[in-house]
C-alpha cells in the first residue's frame, strides 16, 4: 500500500495521457507494435486463413517442414523474413539460410536447396510478400 501511494505520489504510471495500445492487445489484430519486431524486419502474425495455406504449401512440399507445427513453422517463416528484407536479391544467401532455419530431427541438416527453394517461396508469399 505504501509504494503504491509512492509511485502514485512520483507520478510513476503518469505519462502523455495517451492510452498505451500495447498494455492489453486486441487478440483479432495482427500488426506488430513500433519499435519491436516490426523494427526488426518481423511481419506480422498471419492471420488463420493465411497461416494454413501457408501450412498447406509447405506440407505439400515435405510433410515434415510443419510436422505438425504450425505455429513453429509460422514463426521460423517470420525470421526468415528478416533476410528477405535485407537482401531480398541474394538468393543464394536465402536459399542458404532457409536450409539453415527449417530443419527437423529427419532433417537436422535442413531439406536441400531444391526443397528450401519452396519453401523460401512459400514463405514470401504468405508472410512477406511486401519485402
Amino acid at each position: 500500500m505504501v509504494a503504491t501511494a509512492v509511485l502514485l505520489a512520483t507520478g510513476c504510471g503518469a505519462g502523455d495521457d495517451k492510452p498505451d495500445q500495447w498494455v492489453s492487445p486486441d487478440p483479432t489484430r495482427t500488426s506488430v507494435p513500433p519499435g519491436r519486431e516490426g523494427v526488426a524486419g518481423i511481419p506480422p502474425q498471419p492471420d488463420q486463413a493465411t497461416a494454413r495455406k501457408y501450412a498447406d504449401a509447405l506440407d505439400k512440399i515435405d510433410r515434415d517442414v510443419v510436422n505438425g507445427d504450425v505455429e513453429q513453422a509460422v514463426d521460423r517463416g517470420r525470421a526468415l523474413c528478416v533476410t528477405v528484407q535485407r537482401a531480398p536479391e541474394d538468393e543464394d544467401a536465402l536459399v542458404k539460410e532457409t536450409v539453415a532455419t527449417f530443419t527437423s530431427q529427419r532433417h537436422p541438416k535442413g531439406f536441400g536447396t531444391a526443397k528450401s527453394k519452396r519453401i523460401l517461396t512459400a514463405v514470401r508469399k504468405y508472410l512477406c510478400p511486401d519485402y
